[in-house]
């Protein structure tokens, strides 16, 4: 696919979020979730893993700890740790969205 587009376009949205309504808003974290997803699709996976720790972090604030959105990030997170070989962490996440 095309990923470089999709990154581009994906980082354009987040800008617009952000300046529009603000680095924590729900919107504004799928935006950082959905980045994220295209970062790791191309094995850029340590930027992958910030922008889901970002999206966690943002998400159990404004939402809580068991809302879906927090526990798609928590998996997101989860499956990039695996693909980077860190698989304790990766398993605690795992849990977790379980």
């Amino acid at each position: 696919g095309k990923y470089e587009e999709a990154e581009t376009m994906h980082q354009r949205a987040l800008e617009g979020y952000e300046k529009v309504l603000g680095p924590e808003h729900p919107d504004t974290l799928t935006s950082v979730n959905n980045l994220g997803l295209v970062l790791s699709s191309q094995g850029k996976y340590e930027e992958a893993e910030a922008m889901h720790q970002r999206a966690l972090e943002g998400c159990e604030k404004v939402l809580g700890p068991e809302h879906p959105d927090t526990l798609t990030s928590v998996s997101n997170l989860g499956s990039v740790l695996s693909s980077q070989g860190k698989y304790e962490e990766a398993e605690k996440m795992n849990r977790r969205a379980l």
